[in-house]
């Protein structure tokens, strides 16, 4: 099945819900910075440009509040925030395009991603990246900064604890697995685990061995979002959100649904939770397969969740 996604026209001098794009990283003067991150490393040379690296262009296209093509001096009021996006400051935002590939070289992909996160670590910038498979947040990961330990929250069906398929050790189950080998990273809270295939006895125990917090969605659903952020660490933070880690109702165009994911309430609440907690570096959002689209349900939720987190982090007072 084709994915079924409105083409909305643009102009050049628009990104991601229509703020402006920033095509020099030397120069990048803002609060926060949203940069497409397409490709994976495959586990099988024909798998290099696969479906969820087509996410970052679609998704900029079909973001429902960059459809109103009004002047960005019109605030709407954003229920999920109470007031307008950015709170009525002057936040600058960017969006920074994509990293582009090299086909010679996939792993060149994975060099650029990271020269590209520390330059905008580096610009004190908060991070939004838009994927790509889950090996894209690898990068991401050895990009962040380095002067304290880093909280890995994750929001997914699967472990991700794989060393590797097929002699590749930085595909997309192997995420977690490396990120608990960077001395940055200190704990790690993995949330919405359910079904088969989330690993396989070597990998759990692995996670468990590590300390990792593993979360599985019915507890999640039995004893609320509140519970959960009251285990998490104050301090610095980094999200990563895997689409499957939602449910399949909310979050339809992906590669492995699973029912009883994460509902809008409750990842709505853990974002806004978690900016609130500490300082959210950044977030990831991957894994989202335009293919499987259909009413533009899987993208309408990805802008939602992209909005709650830059309207949560405006008044969380990070760019005061």
């Amino acid at each position: 099945m084709k994915a079924k996604l409105t083409q909305i026209p643009r102009t050049m001098d628009d990104g991601l819900l229509g703020f402006p794009f920033c095509a020099n990283l030397d120069e990048l003067d803002a609060n926060v910075a949203i940069i497409g991150i397409p490709y994976g490393l495959p586990y099988y040379p024909n798998e290099l440009a696969n479906d969820q690296s087509l996410t970052p262009d679609l998704l900029r296209q079909n973001a429902q509040d960059g459809a109103w093509h009004e002047p960005r001096t019109i605030k709407h009021f954003d229920w999920d925030l109470g007031g307008d996006l950015l709170h009525n400051q002057n936040i600058q935002v960017f969006d920074c395009g994509n990293v582009t590939s090299d086909l010679k070289d996939p792993k060149e992909h994975y060099r650029r991603a990271e020269k590209a996160v520390k330059k905008i670590f580096s610009a004190h910038a908060t991070l939004i990246s838009i994927g790509g498979d889950h090996g894209i947040p690898i990068p991401i990961f050895r990009g962040l900064p380095k002067n304290q330990k880093i909280t890995l929250v994750q929001v997914d069906a699967h472990l991700d604890w794989r060393d590797e398929i097929n002699g590749e050790k930085e595909g997309y189950s192997s995420g977690i697995r490396r990120a608990s080998e960077m001395d940055h990273i200190g704990e790690i809270f993995q949330i919405g685990l359910r079904g088969v295939g989330s690993g396989r006895h070597e990998e759990f125990e692995s996670a468990k061995n590590y300390g990792a917090h593993l979360i599985s969605a019915y507890e999640v659903h039995e004893l609320g979002i509140k519970n959960i952020l009251e285990r998490i660490p104050e301090g610095p933070i980094y999200l990563t959100i895997d689409a499957d880690g939602l449910d399949p109702t909310i979050m339809p165009a992906v590669n492995a649904p699973t029912p009883g994911g994460l509902n809008w309430i409750q990842i709505r609440e853990l974002i806004h939770g978690l900016v609130n907690k500490g300082r959210v570096l950044g977030m990831d959002l991957v894994e989202i397969s335009p293919s499987f689209e259909g009413r533009r349900m899987t993208f309408i939720h990805a802008e939602r969740i992209i909005c709650n987190f830059i309207g949560a982090t405006a008044r969380a007072g990070y760019f005061n």
